[in-house]
């Protein structure tokens, strides 16, 4: 179900680009926004694990470093049927994880030293079972393309905004006249925020169904979930507030501003996410794994 919700809102996205392409610069315009965003994207595709961990200061991990979470981790992609990924520890008191790379060949998975020392082992596992979900999903390559859509509407939206303020009435390549334009050029990038925001809060929902199956204890993420929702709000992450376009790699959402409300939102409602977890178990108790 919800990689049909997310082909829906994909399919979305790209007929919203067609019909605010040709409404705000013809074929040549949207044609000049989509190769530049696309040339962006590709650079990022490649790239963006590499310029994530260092935004983050995050540092490798071998096994001699911290053989408990490097043999979890292992044992959990095994059961994901996944390459062991490479292993960051990032030196942040905020209890949260995130994982990258653009395929599962050339993923890694990246935890805050908060979510190591405040969370009990199983609780670790059950977070870094979700992170091993997006990489099993492919996650990063599904918000890849919506980004490269996005990021074109952006451009497109852009070159409106100065068509409508500099093109004066002999601007003939639209359809929409002056003010149209400005308003397209305001309602087209929100449009398109919204409909990106959603298919990640549906990725989250996949994320969470696959990774409590991969370390087969529910329980154990529900309970990572609730505790990590209550340390977000408490405990400042100081490189996620100066890059807030990174908040949604994360487990929960990093930033303390959410003014804006659960439309705007990266990530699902904590509540709905435990709800379907602990509806996930059943009967099932949170007995201790092997790494207690």
């Amino acid at each position: 179900m919800n990689t049909f919700r997310t082909g829906l809102l994909l399919a979305a996205l790209v007929a919203l680009f067609g019909v605010v392409g040709y409404a705000m610069g013809g074929e040549g315009g949207m044609l000049i926004a989509l190769a530049v965003a696309v040339a962006m994207n590709f650079f990022a595709y490649w790239n963006a694990d590499s310029i994530v961990l260092r935004m983050y200061g995050a540092k490798e991990v071998r096994r001699a470093d911290l053989p408990w979470f490097h043999d979890m981790i292992g044992q959990l992609a095994a059961r994901a049927e996944l390459p062991m990924p490479r292993v960051y520890l990032i030196d942040q008191d905020q209890p949260n994880a995130f994982a990258t790379g653009r395929n599962p060949e050339n993923a890694a998975v990246a935890a805050t030293t908060g979510l190591l020392r405040r969370l009990s082992h199983e609780e670790v596992a059950g977070v870094m079972a979700h992170e091993l979900a997006h990489v099993k999903n492919r996650d990063t390559l599904i918000m890849t393309v919506t980004a490269t859509i996005a990021g074109a509407m952006s451009m497109l939206a852009n070159f409106a905004m100065f068509s409508a303020m500099f093109g004066g009435s002999d601007n003939r390549n639209n359809t929409l006249g002056g003010i149209g334009l400005l308003l397209m050029a305001i309602v087209a990038p929100l449009a398109a925020t919204v409909v990106q925001l959603a298919i990640s809060r549906t990725r989250e929902y996949g994320a969470d169904a696959l990774g409590a199956q991969i370390c087969g204890r529910p329980l154990w993420l529900a309970s990572a979930l609730d505790r990590l929702e209550t340390a977000a709000h408490r405990i400042d992450n100081d490189a996620a507030e100066a890059n807030p376009a990174t908040a949604h790699l994360f487990i929960v959402n990093p930033l303390h501003a959410r003014s804006l409300g659960s439309l705007f939102s990266t990530h699902p409602p904590m509540k709905e996410r435990i709800r379907r977890l602990r509806a996930m178990a059943g009967g099932q108790d949170s007995a201790r794994g092997p790494w207690g």
